[in-house]
């Protein structure tokens, strides 16, 4: 309940904004100040966790991609799922910080799998609201990597 309390004003800035680019300043004021994880450490971590932590963005490119595909009625082996994990991982962590970046990325994704990009027809109209809450996921995320290695930095010392 803390962590909730103490990240929940970023998280709604997240949602509004569907930007973890723009939610920055917000997470990392309310990380170092109601959090309590050291400057150093939020100043740090979050804005790579802003770049490449896109946690949110990675399992909804896997599960779209998944879903297109039955749409078509393709089958696919384990080695084509493992392909879409991967690819979808790699994609996000490519990803931009900015509004809809993952739907651009899973044309990758798409492509990696062979399955149709006529797919993603089915996911641009319920894509704003699961854009929205990606992006709380992946700010949520970035925050709890930095209370992690916060911790781990004071047990060091």
């Amino acid at each position: 309940m803390y962590f909730l309390k103490g990240i929940l004003p970023a998280q709604l800035v997240a949602f509004s904004t569907s930007s973890s680019a723009a939610t920055l300043p917000v997470t990392m004021d309310r990380v170092t100040n109601h959090l309590k994880v050291e400057e150093e450490v939020s100043s740090f971590v979050l804005p790579i966790g802003a770049t490449i932590n896109m946690d949110g963005t990675a399992v909804y490119q896997a599960v779209a991609a998944v879903f297109i595909a039955q749409t078509f009625g393709l089958e696919l082996s384990l080695v084509d799922q493992l392909g879409i994990i991967s690819t979808a991982t790699l994609a996000s962590i490519g990803a931009a910080a900015v509004p809809s970046a993952g739907i651009v990325m899973l044309v990758i994704v798409l492509a990696q799998a062979g399955i149709p990009e006529a797919g993603l027809a089915l996911i641009f109209a319920v894509d704003r609201p699961l854009d929205m809450c990606r992006t709380v996921i992946n700010v949520s995320g970035d925050a709890t990597v930095s209370m992690i290695v916060s911790k781990l930095q004071r047990n060091k010392t």
